[in-house]
């Protein structure tokens, strides 16, 4: 058998009036005829007392015969069976799965401290119990494996100065990122019987070796992207105020003097500190 195979047994609380009453019965017959024969009635029905299974809600019960997979009971409640079956209790539950930070490269070899959040449940008790040795510690080897193969296959960030302008990576594209995990633990999982219900990063960084280098270049690309747009809005400034002086026709400037008042203007504009302002008492020459 090579499928998951439900079964309910027997009632468990009519079974244990029935063994209560043959094992107090055959003990009351026998002193009462003074006949030990009764006595193997008792017996028998002490050794009844071990076919109780008891299943809790959300949990199963795998009983086997002598080696021989006989079922698995998955409703909650008090039943009886045979006393030699034995029984595996795996849990149906969704269980959470915090990884260790582990450190790999990603696409560019940088390395990375990585670790992910994972939700998972046993759907299939057969296969959890019987293809693979330990499905719990399954769940751990083949999440921390998927979490490698994952961080290779992304960069940490976009570095399009380098010319590796990528449209996915494991810092800006989390949703993209989860649902490539997700996919590839669930694959991984799915000879354990085991379904994947969430998979992302709980924790990305670089490695402490490289973390302030990295650092330094994201300060020094949000400083550039920010000059940049100083630059860019302080054109835009100057061209105004030369339009607007050329149309009111305040004052009339030659190319020079509208090159040093460019000047002036982009210095103020774009500089770091205030500008201390001038006052000339003279003209314009002097």
């Amino acid at each position: 058998m090579k499928a998951e195979k439900i079964i309910k047994p027997a009632n468990g609380y009519l079974m244990l009036a029935i063994v209560l009453i043959l094992f107090f019965g055959s003990i009351a017959l026998s002193i009462q005829q003074e006949n030990a024969v009764y006595l193997i009635i008792s017996v028998i029905s002490f050794v009844g007392l071990f076919g109780f299974i008891l299943v809790n809600p959300n949990t199963s019960k795998v009983v086997l015969l002598f080696g021989k997979y006989m079922g698995t009971i998955k409703d909650n409640g008090l039943y009886w069976a045979n006393p030699f079956f034995r029984k595996k209790t795996i849990s149906l539950r969704a269980s959470n799965f915090d990884s260790e930070r582990l450190k790999v490269n990603d696409k560019l070899g940088n390395p990375v401290m990585i670790s992910t959040i994972l939700v998972w449940r046993v759907t299939n008790t057969y296969k959890a119990a019987f293809d693979v040795d330990n499905y719990e510690n399954f769940v751990r080897v083949q999440t921390d494996a998927a979490v490698r193969k994952l961080a290779s296959m992304y960069p940490y960030d976009n570095f399009a100065d380098e010319g590796h302008d990528e449209d996915i990576t494991l810092r800006s594209s989390v949703n993209e990122v989860s649902e490539a995990l997700e996919k590839e633990i669930d694959e991984r999982l799915t000879i354990a019987g085991i379904e994947v219900l969430e998979a992302r990063i709980g924790y990305l960084a670089y490695a402490n070796e490289i973390a302030s280098a990295m650092l330094k270049r994201q300060q020094a690309t949000a400083i550039v992207a920010a000059r940049h747009k100083i630059v860019q809005g302080a054109v835009e400034m100057v061209e105004m105020a030369l339009a607007e002086l050329s149309r009111k026709k305040i004052v009339d400037l030659d190319d020079e003097r509208k090159a040093a008042m460019v000047s002036n203007l982009l210095v103020i504009l774009c500089g770091d500190k205030e500008a201390s302002p001038v006052v000339n008492a003279g003209t314009l020459s002097h």
